[in-house]
């Protein structure tokens, strides 16, 4: 028997094809008629692998998802067991449970997928919904947050507000929201933006930095209010 001359459509490839799509084009390239035609196929047969757009479209977000490192949990929790076997005493950030380094790389991680797909991010923010991927990084950092000693509500509330801050970071750039024209910024309206029109060139600095900073004094805080929290018996 001859061999097919296009691959056999599967969902991974369905997915990969459509991430592409958005990440050169953006969400509105985004349609069966248009990812048909990128795969060599008919519209009708994407439909054996996803019912609907939103399907798919919840496919390829949660496959962007599964690009962040998780692994600094896993790890952080058991050294956690072991120095609490070992009667260690509980401090912020030295108790073994190491969680302000595991918040850090997961963040880090985190925007570095984000960064990577743009254009997915205003769906990914949205929440978790029933993607598998999205789920299991919610898990990974509740579960990790309240074995370190968090309460279950406080675990929440920073899970939440890390997810806040790294999606935040990624929806845009700072840099280059500022014009480079230096004409723009007339000294008599803008005494203070003199070199305003240079950030556009500095943008990966920028934002990095920005983005370092801000993951910095959130996790000084945290540590400052995990400080305070009752010891565990």
């Amino acid at each position: 028997m001859a061999r097919p001359r296009t691959p056999l459509l599967s969902r991974e490839r369905i997915v990969a094809a459509a991430l592409r799509l958005i990440d050169e084009e953006g969400l509105d390239a985004l349609s069966t008629r248009r990812l048909a035609t990128e795969l060599s196929v008919s519209g009708p047969s994407l439909y054996n692998h996803f019912a609907t757009k939103d399907e798919l479209l919840d496919a390829v977000v949660d496959s962007v998802i599964g690009e962040v490192d998780l692994s600094m949990f896993a790890t952080a929790e058991g050294e956690a067991g072991a120095e609490r076997e070992a009667g260690a005493e509980r401090e912020a950030g030295a108790d073994g449970t190491r969680w302000p380094e595991a918040l850090r790389d997961w963040a880090r991680s985190y925007r570095a997928a984000l960064a990577a797909h743009p254009n997915i991010v205003p769906v990914l923010a949205q929440g978790p919904g029933r993607r598998p991927n999205a789920l299991r990084l919610a898990d990974a950092v509740f579960g990790h947050l309240v074995e370190a000693g968090w309460p279950r509500g406080q675990a929440t509330r920073i899970g939440a507000l890390m997810r806040y801050f790294v999606t935040g970071s990624a929806l845009a750039s700072f840099a280059a929201g500022f014009p480079a024209d230096a004409e723009v910024y007339d000294a008599a309206d803008y005494p203070h933006l003199g070199e305003a029109h240079r950030l556009a060139g500095h943008r990966g600095s920028v934002d990095e930095g920005a983005f370092e900073t801000g993951l910095e004094a959130l996790l000084d805080g945290l540590a400052l209010r995990f400080a305070r929290l009752p010891a565990r018996p």
